[in-house]
């Protein structure tokens, strides 16, 4: 099993838009990064997202590119401070790769939970619209197979 953890991309500043939608920056970083992705091709069954709007934007672009059926789902659980605990319990049974597009710090913890057992020092840098691929061992230990973020792709 795959999981790919995604930071979502650039939001509007608070005091431009309360709602916090993606910037033009934003939006553009999530479709550069959802079409290496596709070129990829890989088997993402899922995209959960935490149903703020710049979460659930992201996830959309992502979800789009990638033709998962039905779009993305708004889930309880993926606030940018809720436990990670709950959430690593049920990837330890997940069988569908599974997109998760959140806020900092939930992804951050996450990703170490998954890769140390702890929630902190974070193990693994996010930026904005970057795509962190966990997989699983046969042994159920999670471990980092790839990172890449927007800088390192071109236009």
């Amino acid at each position: 099993m795959r999981l790919y953890l995604i930071q979502h991309a650039k939001a509007m500043a608070k005091e431009e838009n309360g709602a916090r939608p993606l910037s033009d920056e934003g939006r553009a970083d999530a479709a550069k990064m959802a079409g290496f992705l596709k070129r990829a091709g890989p088997a993402v069954g899922q995209v959960w997202h935490s149903g703020k709007k710049r979460a659930g934007q992201t996830a959309d672009i992502y979800s789009e590119a990638l033709g998962i059926l039905g779009g993305p789902t708004a889930r309880e659980g993926l606030a940018p401070n809720d436990s990670v605990a709950l959430l690593r319990d049920e990837l330890a049974v997940e069988t569908t790769d599974t997109m998760i597009v959140g806020h900092m710090p939930f992804v951050s913890r996450l990703a170490t939970l998954l890769l140390t057992g702890y929630e902190s020092p974070a193990v693994v840098t996010f930026v904005n619209a970057g795509i962190v691929c966990l997989g699983r061992a046969e042994d159920g230990r999670w471990v980092v197979e790839w990172i890449v973020t927007p800088n390192l792709v071109p236009e």
